[in-house]
C-alpha cells in the first residue's frame, strides 16, 4: 500500500519539446475504408525488424535510430500497403487499408480468429510441447552473469510545464529531457538503478540463488519505500508461463495453454532470423477489460523455442494507474538448438488516468544475461539463503567496476542522470517536495535521526475517551538502523487522561537477526479486536479509537502492558521469539465489567468474593514462518515487499500465577495459518485458518473473544456482522475464504466493461465452546455466548469504484434471533490497487 501512495504522489508533485536523437519517428492510426480504426495491425520500417503492433484504437509510434524512407503496413484480411516517408519525422499519419481481394471473393479475418484449421494454433501447440525442453530447462546446472537497470523518468513534458512555478530554482533538469522510442513521449530521469548479479540455477533442486556483486543508484538514494516498490513492481518471469505476474495481477501470457480462449492468433509471416527459419505470429484480445496482451513473436520453425517476442497490455485492460505495459524480450542461439534469453526490457506508464496526453512516471526495467555456463554443480548448501547478509562493498564501487561490468554502455542522456538528479537534492525547493512524498508514504515527518508520527493515527473517538489525539516519534538514522526506540502519548477530551506507550528494540546480531526488545504501554484498548494476539507494545487496534461506528465501543479496558523478549531467525523467513509480560487489565466503562469470582458463592457466603482487577505474568514462546516472504533491509525494522506468500504462527503462553502478584496459572496455544491462492484467470483466493484453546480457569480478560467489528470499515480477520463480546470462547477455530476475482466477470457483461469495477465474495465461520469452570468464575454481567453451533457469514463486494473505494455487503449466516443481530451489514475501505 505504501509502495502504491508513493508512486501516486508522484503523479501530484510532478508531472514535463521534444530533444530526441532519433533519425525517422513516425505516428498516426489506421483505418479501413470506413474510416475505422484497424487494431493490431503490424507496421514496421521497410528493410528492418524495426516494428509495432497499432493499439486497439489503430494508433501506433515508431521510431529508430536510423533512417527509413518507407513504412510497411500489414494486417489479416487487408492488402498489404507500403507508405512512403518524405521527412525523418512525420506526426499523425493516417493510413487507410483495403479489404483484400482473393478471387473476386472478399476475405476478412479481422476480429475473432477460428480455432479451427489455423496454422498458428499448430505452431502453438509445438510451442507447448517444448517449453519444458527450451532455454537453460535442457541443463542440470547453469550460471551466468546479469545487469539490470531500473528507471524511473517523468513524462509527457511540454513547455508550458517547464515553466511552471513549481520547478522554480530547478530549471537544469530541463537539459536532461529525452524522447521515448515506444510511445514517442518526451519525459525526464528521476531515478536510476543499475545492479550486476552472478546468477546460479540447479534444475534438479529447483533452487536459484543471486549473488548482487555490484548496485549504483541515485534519485531516491536510501528511500526503503522506494526500493520496495521497485523490486515488487519488477519481479521476474518466464515469457512460457501460463501466467505473468505484474501489479498484483495474473496476465495471461500469449503462450499459455489457455491462450486460446482469450487471444486471437495469426501466421503472419517467415523468414530467417539469424540463420534461423522462424515464423512470425500475431496476437491480439479476443475480449477488452481482460488482463490480456496485444503483440508479435518469432519462433523457430524445429525447436519451437522463442526467438524474439515484442507485447504490450491492451488500453481497455482492468489495471489502475497503468496506462500502458510494453515488454520485449530477444533470444540469441547458444547452439544449433539452444534459445537463451540475453535481453529483456519492460516499459510501463504509469497515469491517474489513459488519456493520451496526460502526463505520468514511466517505470523502465532493462536486463541483460551473458557468460552462461552449464551443469557445474553446487553442493545444495550453496543455495541456503542468508538470513540477513549485507556486503556494504557492493553499493560503493567506483567507475572502473561499472565500466567493466555494465553490459551495454549508458547513452549520454543516461550518463548525465546521476550527475544531475545528485545536483537535484541539494536544491531547497526538490527537498520539500521529497519531504511531502515521504510523509505520504512513510506516515512520518522527518527531522535529524528522528521521526515524527505516524501522523495517521492522531485523531481517534471511543465513548470513553471521546476526541482522541495522539503523537509519537521513533528514531531513524538510516534504512539499516541496529536499533529503534518508538514512543506515543495521547490524551482524551472525555476522560482527561494521558496515556502513552514506549518500546524499544536492539539487534545484537546481524547475521541471526537476534533482537532484543522491551517495553511498557498504559492506555485504553479494544480487547478481543483479534483472536491470534502478541505482546507487541505499540500495537493497539483500529478498533480502540475508530473515528466513526456503527454502535457504542463502550467495552474498552484500561491496560498496562510492560514486556521483554528475545528473538532469532535461525533461517530464512523462519523466526522463534520468547518472552515475559506483566499486565493489569481493568475496565474503562461504567457500563463494562471484567468482575469474576475469586470465591464462588456458596450458601455460607452468597455474594462470594468479586475481583475487577486482573494482574497477570505470562511467559510465552512463538514460531512464525514465511517461505517466500520478501524484504527490504538489514536493520532491526525491515519493510516487506508487496507480494503473497503464506504465513504460519504458533504461540505458546504460560500463566505464571503468584509472579509479581500474578492471578491465574494457565497454558495456552495459539495458531494461525494463511495461504494464498492465485488461481490463473480466475483471480486470487485467500484461505485464513485460526485455532486456539485455553487450558485452565480464567475470567473475562484473558478469555478468546470473536473479533466483531463496529466500524464503518473493513478490518481483516474480524465478523462484519458481530459486536464486541458478542461471542467469547476458551476454545475455538475459524475458517475464512475470500477471493478477488479481478473483474473477470463483470468485463463479460457489455454495460459494465468501462466501470472497470472488481468482485470480491467470501465466507468466514466459527466454532467456539467455554469451559465450565470459566463459566462459573463470570461475574461481569456479560453473557458468556459461545458459537458452539458454528456462526457463519457471508459477504459479496464491488472493488474499484472510482478506483480508490470498496464496498463489502455481509449477510449473517447463523444464530439469526440472538438479541440485537445484526443480520446485514456494509462496511467500505479505501485503498490504492492496480
Amino acid at each position: 500500500m505504501i509502495k502504491r501512495i508513493i508512486l501516486l504522489s508522484l503523479f501530484f508533485v510532478f508531472a514535463f519539446v521534444n530533444l530526441g536523437t532519433a533519425q525517422t519517428k513516425v505516428s498516426g492510426i489506421v483505418l479501413d475504408k470506413s474510416n475505422q480504426p484497424v487494431p493490431f495491425a503490424n507496421i514496421v520500417f521497410k528493410g528492418s525488424n524495426t516494428g509495432i503492433v497499432s493499439n486497439e484504437d489503430g494508433r501506433f509510434y515508431l521510431e529508430s535510430p536510423n533512417t527509413y524512407t518507407a513504412l510497411l503496413v500489414t494486417s489479416a484480411g487487408f492488402s498489404d500497403k507500403e507508405v512512403p516517408l518524405e521527412k525523418a519525422v512525420n506526426y499523425n499519419f493516417k493510413i487507410v487499408l483495403f479489404e483484400e481481394q482473393v478471387l473476386n471473393e472478399v476475405v476478412i479475418y479481422t476480429g475473432k480468429t477460428s480455432k479451427k484449421n489455423n496454422p498458428a494454433l499448430d505452431i502453438l501447440r509445438k510451442i507447448w510441447e517444448r517449453k519444458r525442453k527450451n532455454g537453460l530447462y535442457q541443463f542440470s546446472q547453469y550460471q551466468m552473469q546479469k545487469y539490470e537497470k531500473v528507471e524511473f523518468d517523468m513524462n509527457t513534458i511540454d513547455s508550458a510545464f517547464m515553466k511552471n512555478k513549481l520547478f522554480k530554482g530547478m530549471e537544469f533538469v530541463f537539459e536532461h529531457v529525452d524522447t521515448s522510442d515506444v510511445t514517442g513521449k518526451t519525459y525526464l530521469p528521476i531515478f536510476i538503478n543499475e545492479s550486476v548479479y552472478d546468477v546460479y540455477g540447479d534444475n534438479k533442486l529447483k533452487k536459484v540463488k543471486e549473488n548482487l556483486t555490484g548496485n549504483k543508484m541515485s534519485g531516491f538514494n536510501g528511500n526503503q519505500q522506494i526500493l520496495s516498490f521497485v523490486k515488487d513492481l519488477y519481479s521476474d518471469y518466464n515469457i512460457y508461463d501460463n501466467h505473468l505476474k505484474f501489479f498484483d495481477k495474473s496476465f495471461t501470457s500469449p503462450l499459455s495453454k489457455t491462450g486460446i480462449d482469450v487471444y486471437n492468433y495469426v501466421l503472419k509471416d517467415s523468414a530467417y532470423i539469424d540463420k534461423k527459419w522462424c515464423y512470425n505470429i500475431v496476437f491480439y484480445p479476443r475480449r477488452k477489460n481482460e488482463l490480456t496482451f496485444k503483440g508479435d513473436f518469432w519462433v523457430n520453425d524445429s525447436t519451437f523455442a522463442i526467438k524474439k517476442i515484442n507485447m504490450g497490455v491492451t488500453k481497455s485492460a482492468n489495471i489502475n494507474w497503468v496506462k500502458d505495459i510494453y515488454i520485449e524480450q530477444e533470444f540469441e542461439v547458444e547452439n544449433d538448438s539452444v534459445f537463451l534469453l540475453t535481453r529483456d526490457y519492460m516499459m510501463s506508464d504509469f497515469a491517474l488516468n489513459k488519456k493520451e496526453k496526460s502526463k505520468g512516471v514511466y517505470g523502465k526495467r532493462t536486463t541483460l544475461y551473458r557468460n552462461h555456463k552449464f551443469n557445474i554443480q553446487k553442493p545444495e548448501k550453496f543455495y541456503k539463503e542468508e538470513v540477513n547478509f549485507i556486503d556494504n562493498a557492493v553499493y560503493d564501487r567506483p567507475p572502473e567496476f561499472w565500466d567493466e561490468n555494465r553490459f551495454e554502455k549508458l547513452n549520454k542522456d543516461e550518463a548525465g542522470i546521476y550527475k544531475m538528479l545528485d545536483t537535484l537534492q541539494t536544491v531547497k525547493r526538490f527537498k520539500q517536495l521529497y519531504s511531502l512524498v515521504s510523509i505520504l508514504g512513510s506516515g512520518y515527518v522527518e527531522f535529524k535521526n528522528f521521526d515524527f508520527g505516524p501522523i495517521f493515527s492522531t485523531f481517534g473517538y471511543n465513548e470513553v475517551e471521546g476526541l482522541r489525539i495522539r503523537a509519537g516519534g521513533r528514531t531513524y538514522f538510516g534504512p539499516n538502523d541496529p536499533w529503534r526506540i518508538q514512543a506515543y502519548t495521547a490524551y482524551g477530551f472525555n476522560d482527561n487522561k494521558f496515556k502513552y506507550g514506549v518500546s524499544g528494540k536492539w539487534m545484537i546480531d546481524k547475521k541471526n537477526r537476534i533482537i532484543i526488545s522491551g517495553g511498557n504501554r498504559r492506555d485504553i484498548e479494544q480487547i478481543g479486536a483479534s483472536l491470534t494476539t502478541t505482546n507487541d507494545i505499540l500495537g493497539r487496534s483500529f478498533a480502540s479509537s475508530a473515528l466513526f461506528t456503527t454502535s457504542s465501543n463502550g467495552k474498552l479496558t484500561n491496560i498496562n502492558l510492560s514486556n521483554v523478549s528475545f528473538e532469532i531467525e535461525p533461517k530464512k523467513n523462519f523466526i522463534v521469539q520468547a518472552g515475559l509480560s506483566y499486565r493489569t487489565l481493568e475496565s474503562a466503562s461504567p457500563t463494562f465489567s471484567l468482575d469474576y469470582y475469586t470465591t464462588l458463592p456458596s450458601a455460607a457466603n452468597p455474594a462470594g468474593v468479586i475481583e475487577s482487577k486482573v494482574t497477570q505474568s505470562e511467559a510465552n514462546i512463538q514460531f512464525e514462518y514465511m517461505p517466500n516472504r520478501k524484504t527490504i533491509g538489514f536493520g532491526v525494522e525491515r519493510d516487506l515487499v508487496d507480494s503473497p506468500f503464506s504465513h504460519f504462527f504458533v504461540n505458546f503462553s504460560y500463566g505464571l500465577k503468584g509472579v509479581l502478584n500474578s492471578d491465574f496459572a494457565y497454558e495456552k496455544i495459539q495458531i494461525y495459518y494463511k495461504q494464498p491462492i492465485i488461481i490463473g484467470p480466475l483471480g486470487r483466493s485467500n484461505i485464513i485458518l485460526e485455532t486456539g484453546k485455553t487450558f485452565g480457569t480464567i475470567p473475562l480478560g484473558l478469555m478468546s473473544v470473536v473479533p466483531g467489528n463496529q466500524t464503518y470499515w473493513t478490518i481483516e480477520n474480524t465478523f462484519s456482522n458481530l459486536n464486541f463480546y458478542e461471542f467469547i470462547t476458551d476454545q475455538y477455530t475459524t475458517l475464512q475464504w475470500n477471493h478477488d476475482f479481478g473483474g473477470r466477470l463483470f468485463a463479460r457483461v457489455p454495460f459494465m466493461r468501462k466501470l472497470n469495477w472488481r468482485e470480491f465474495v467470501g465466507i468466514k465461520a466459527v466454532h467456539g465452546t467455554i469451559s465450565d469452570a470459566n463459566r462459573a468464575i463470570n461475574a461481569s454481567g456479560q453473557p458468556y455466548n459461545a458459537p458452539e453451533n458454528v456462526y457463519w457469514e457471508y459477504n459479496a463486494g464491488i472493488g474499484n469504484i472510482f478506483k480508490v473505494f470498496r464496498i463489502d455487503f455481509s449477510w449473517r449466516g447463523s444464530y439469526l434471533n440472538m438479541p440485537d443481530a445484526n443480520k446485514f451489514a456494509v462496511k467500505g475501505s479505501f485503498g490504492f490497487y492496480f
